[in-house]
């Protein structure tokens, strides 16, 4: 054995990185990202009833650790963003447009021209995530997210444009 075959050897196998679409199995763990990240997270109800809606779940992973999803829904020519989260042990790290540009695939694949979402008007960090994705603000939804009991807070319509195929 030369001296580099027992180098290798003694390295840890990489990371795998990979994609897989909402399992019922999964939602242990999706749900216990959900709940870290959301004062108002879904429920296991929410996510089973997009499964049977048919909507485009992904989930990316590095081995078996969940490191983000999105959950868009499909309609005439537009996707709309339903959800999307990265895991917090993952925040900060690019996570957030490797999503973002999954979503962006997924979205061309069912031929669509435009994404939708909205994104809470107190939620900078992410609004500027989505600017600098190529996102633009369009518009205001009054009232859109719980805040309390009797509280709510305004959304931010964003919207990208998708390049026009040939």
């Amino acid at each position: 054995m030369t001296p580099g075959t027992k180098l290798a050897m003694d390295r840890p196998p990489a990371p795998q990185l990979h994609w897989s679409a909402l399992q019922i199995d999964h939602l242990d763990a999706l749900l216990a990202v959900e709940n870290q990240c959301y004062s108002h997270p879904w429920t296991r109800g929410n996510f089973i009833d997009s499964m049977a809606m048919g909507y485009g779940i992904q989930l990316l992973w590095i081995d078996s650790q969940l490191v983000g999803y999105f959950v868009a829904m499909q309609g005439v020519d537009e996707v709309h963003l339903l959800n999307i989260t990265v895991n917090p042990r993952h925040q900060h790290q690019g996570w957030a447009k490797v999503l973002l540009e999954q979503l962006k695939s997924w979205a061309a694949s069912v031929r669509a021209g435009t994404i939708w979402l909205e994104v809470r008007k107190g939620n900078v960090r992410a609004q500027q995530i989505y600017l600098r994705f190529g996102f633009e603000a369009v518009g205001l939804r009054k009232g859109y997210y719980p805040v309390s009991h009797l509280e709510r807070e305004d959304a931010v319509v964003m919207r990208y444009l998708l390049p026009v195929s040939a």
